[in-house]
Formats: C-alpha cells, structure tokens, sequence
C-alpha cells in the first residue's frame, strides 16, 4: 500500500473523488465553512494513505507493550486487566468519606481515590481561621492521623490501591498513610497507590500554593528518592495534565506542558545523585479526557511515543518500564454544563471510551452533579457503572488497539506530537519549565487558549448542547448537602487529638523536622516521625513555611 506507485495511483483516484465531491458539494453544501477539533485544529473530510506516508511502522507504531509504546504499555491490554476504576471521592469528614468508599467498593470500584478540602489541600487545620466556612465543602478533612486511620478504616490496604490528590501537603498525606497501613500490620513495601504531588502544574494551572517552586521540588524529590527505596509500589508523583487543561489549555498544550513537567521531575532527581532507571519506573500521569472524541485518543497515543523517546533519547533510560508512560484518566470536569445536567451521563460516557481506547490504566467518570457538588450516592453509581458497561458490554476491551492504523488517528497523532515537541522545545529554549513558569508563558498560553475556546462557544461556532443551542429548562436535581454537625465534630475530634497527644514529642519531632528542613537531609523520615505522634497537617506546612517561605500568584496578564 506504501509503495510509490500505489501512493501515486491513491493521489491520482483521490483528485478524481475530489472533484466528483465537488460537483455534489455544488447543489448540497457541507454544513459547515470549516471542521475543526475542540482545540481547533482543522479537520479534513478524509484521510488516506497518503497522510501517513512518511510512517515507519516499527519506528512510529510497533506493538503493544514495545517502544515506542504508541499502541500501549502492556502487551496484552485490557484482554489481561481491565483497568482500575476509580471514582473520586470525599465529602465532609473522614466518616461520611470512608463510608462512601465502602460502598464503592460493594460497588465494584477497584482503587481509591481520596479528595481532600480545600484548608488541607493548602497546609491548614480546621481550626484555622483559613479553615472557617470551608470544612468539608469540596472534599474530606484530614487534619491528624486520627482522621487518616478513619477516612481507611476497614480498607485491605495490601489488597487496595489508593490515589490521593494532594499538592503541597503530598509528603504529609503519604506519611499518615503509611503509618495507619503499620496500624494494620501492612508494611510499607506492601502498600500501592499514588500521590499527585505535582507542584509545578500547580502553578501553571490549579493555584494551590504554599512554598515557592525550589522548595516544592525539594519536597517532591524527597517523596521520590524514599519512596523508591522504602515504599517501591507506590507511584511516588502523578505528572498531571488534567487542571491544565480545565484551566482552558488545548489538547496540545495538555500534554506539551505535561511532559516538560516531567522532564523538569526527572531533571531534579537526576540532580539529586538518583539513577534514571532507579526512579522512573514509578513515575506516572494523569490526563483529562475531552469531549473531542479523536483528539484525545490522538493525545494518549503521541504522550506514550513521545515520553518513551524523551527517556530513552534524552535521559538514557535502559529499563523499559522507565521508558512506559503510565496514566489515570479523568473525564472533562469543565465540560459538564449546569444546564440539562443529565446531558452530562452521555459525554462522560464518549469521554470514558476516548479514554479506553486510548490505553488508560486508570479511569475516574465524572457524576452528573458534579457541577453543582459532590457527587449523591446514585450519581456516582451511575458514573461507575458507566465503566462497568463500557469494559463488561460493548467490547471494546476485546481488541488491544483498535484504532491503530487508522489514516486519520495516526495523522492527528502524528500531528500532535509535532506540534507538543514544538512547545516542549520553546520551553526548553526558556531554560526549562521552572524558568518558562517565571515568565508566565505557559500561564500566558493557556489563558489565551481559554478565551480563544470561550468565544468560539458564544459565536456558536462551537456547540455545547444544552447551552447554547437545544436550550430547555430542566426539572431540578438532588444535589448533595453537608450536615452542619460535621464542622462540629471535625473541630471536637482535632481538639481532643492535641489534648491526647504526648506534646513534648510533638515538639521534639517539629524540632528535628525544621533542622532537617534547614539542611539537606531528606525530610520523608522526619514527617513520618512527626505524624506518628499526631502532629498536625498545619504544624508541619507551618515549619516548611517558616524555613521556606511562601508563594503568591504574581497574577501575570
């Protein structure tokens, strides 16, 4: 098919189709002056042969669970392991939370996934006056171990993975976790899971601050360089993509920050003294999945390509699981619509697919009523038995890469890792991302992209059904309410722990943190020693604070 002559012979019959569509195009027009994806990039109306005609098969494609990884990163893909269901969870106290992941889990979820407030999210206690009138709003409190050993209690955590998506207070997070999983006789080389723990997305995109960037790859590298030798199956940072894109990013963009995000991580860990294939094997990403169903799959296929090559080529990886992009997948939270919410089962439900056929390892759906709150009981039932029927039902799973070969996939694949190694190189050129983020490009790029999708939606030249066009009125929905006895409770339970607590020790472990923190030692031990002894999330951000200052959004325009 790629010969030159059968390509010459394919050009020669598609100038003829060309100008019989032409004549029909004449008298029935196309419906619109121009296709484009969600992120704008045009679209042609058929794809042959000849758009791929530079592909080398073993170069660009190969097979599953092989280099480049185009295809996959397991050989035999869902036919071996459907991918693990996660459905983000946490609402008002560690109760109400571990309640709902016992009924997951009835449920047929197969990993946790933990969604924290907003104070703990940023270094503070509920008793903070930070803390006042957000408790338990967006998400769990965590504010000592005692609200760890709750939020798992009755979790086989050596059977269980857990996601937790925590920034700033990541390494804090981590460690109560591995000690409630000593608490229940499961070792740290037992317990798997993953935190975010990626700063530098947080500045690009999500704004949950607490120290400046060096400090915070300080904090990140500590989390890899322990967690490798002393927790090897948890995924010791998730590389994410998601937030830049519910910031407004293109699917490009996405993923060109992403991976220059990742190239910054591994820089620094390399920097530290640890060898590539000593840490990269755990590390692991995170994407969104929008609504423009061949964009994304085009996204997941070139973000595996072209993180194998970045490793192998520019790190000098040997070990093949350092070369494999591993991710979660979360469907597009920023395009559900208030407006005819029920419209939101159905483009989770083609998000979902994009992100199957994609080769996730990990999938969240989005519930119906996440843009009013957390998520009811039966919202998020029918948002993972979306998963269910897609992995149980449609047979999709059956074949490990369906859409490989197709002239428009592999074109816009190839498309997209072009025009994202462009973006990594510019971001390159800056000096590297920490430097690119100083001078507000990616933020820059991003809002522009923003308002760019913005208008399209309000010209019309870009629909959103529900929204602006088929608008209707819909019956109101049950939405979520938090019990106001839950701030209560959560205060009394955190007072109560300082009263109990053997506060000389406290101090002690607060004492050695902050000497720590001064030096260079790595800080995962001192942490861990900390929160053994029920110290606070706020008393340890309130010594990274003090040793390292704080952050504030420079608000670039």
């Amino acid at each position: 098919m790629f010969r030159e002559d059968h390509l010459k012979a394919i050009g020669d019959e598609e100038r003829r189709w060309t100008e019989d569509l032409s004549k029909i195009l004449s008298e029935v027009p196309e419906r619109l002056p121009r296709f484009s994806t969600i992120s704008d990039m045009e679209v042609k109306g058929l794809y042959t042969p000849k758009d791929i005609e530079n592909l080398d098969y073993s170069r660009d494609i190969g097979f599953p669970g092989v280099y480049p990884f185009t295809r996959g990163v397991q050989a035999s893909m869902y036919r071996g392991k459907i991918w693990t269901m996660r459905m983000f969870s946490g609402l008002g106290g560690p109760e109400e939370t571990n309640q709902r992941f016992h009924y997951l889990l009835e449920h047929g979820e197969t990993g946790l996934s933990i969604a924290f407030h907003y104070p703990t999210l940023m270094g503070y206690d509920s008793d903070s006056p930070m803390a006042r009138g957000e408790i338990g709003k967006c998400g769990v409190a965590v504010d000592t171990l005692k609200d760890m050993e709750i939020l798992l209690e009755g979790i086989p955590l050596e059977k269980v993975t857990t996601s937790m998506t925590i920034n700033p207070p990541a390494p804090i997070l981590l460690a109560m976790y591995i000690v409630v999983a000593e608490k229940q006789g499961v070792s740290k080389s037992q317990v798997g899971g993953t935190i975010q723990n990626d700063m530098l997305k947080e500045f690009i995109a999500q704004k949950t601050f607490m120290l400046p960037p060096q400090p915070s790859i300080r904090l990140i590298v500590d989390t890899i360089e322990y967690c490798t030798r002393e927790v090897p199956r948890w995924n010791t940072i998730s590389i994410s993509g998601y937030h830049i894109r519910e910031a407004g990013s293109t699917a490009v963009q996405e993923l060109a920050f992403t991976l220059a995000d990742g190239i910054a991580y591994v820089e620094a860990a390399l920097e530290r003294g640890l060898e590539v294939d000593y840490f990269a094997p755990r590390l692991s990403f995170f994407f969104d999945s929008h609504i423009d169903f061949f964009e994304e799959i085009a996204k997941f296929r070139a973000a595996r390509r072209i993180w194998a090559r970045i490793m192998k080529e520019r790190f000098k990886a040997k070990n093949p699981r350092s070369l494999m992009l591993r991710f979660h997948t979360q469907t597009a939270g920023c395009s559900l619509s208030a407006q005819q919410p029920y419209n939101n089962v159905i483009r989770t439900a083609y998000e979902a697919l994009a992100a199957v056929l994609g080769g996730t390892q990990s999938l969240h759906t989005n519930s119906l009523d996440e843009v009013y709150a957390i998520p009811t009981e039966e919202a998020a039932t029918i948002a993972l038995r979306t998963q269910q029927i897609l992995a149980e039902e449609t047979g999709v799973t059956n074949n490990i890469d369906p859409l490989g070969g197709s002239y428009f996939v592999e074109t816009l694949t190839n498309r997209v890792e072009t025009e994202a190694l462009e973006y990594i190189q510019k971001i390159d050129d800056m000096g590297g991302m920490l430097a690119a983020i100083e001078k507000g490009y990616p933020q820059a790029e991003i809002a522009q992209a923003a308002y760019q999708y913005q208008k399209l939606i309000d010209d019309a030249k870009k629909v959103v059904v529900g929204v602006n066009k088929y608008a209707t009125d819909h019956a109101p929905i049950t939405t979520w309410k938090m019990d106001p006895l839950i701030e209560r409770r959560q205060l009394k339970r955190l007072r109560e722990v300082k009263e109990m607590r053997n506060t000389q020790r406290v101090k002690d472990h607060l004492k050695e943190l902050r000497g720590a923190a001064e030096g260079d030692e790595n800080l995962m031990p001192h942490i861990i020693n900390a929160v053994r002894e029920y110290a606070t999330l706020q008393e340890i951000c309130d010594v990274f604070r003090e040793v390292f200052g704080t952050y504030t959004d420079p608000g670039m325009f």
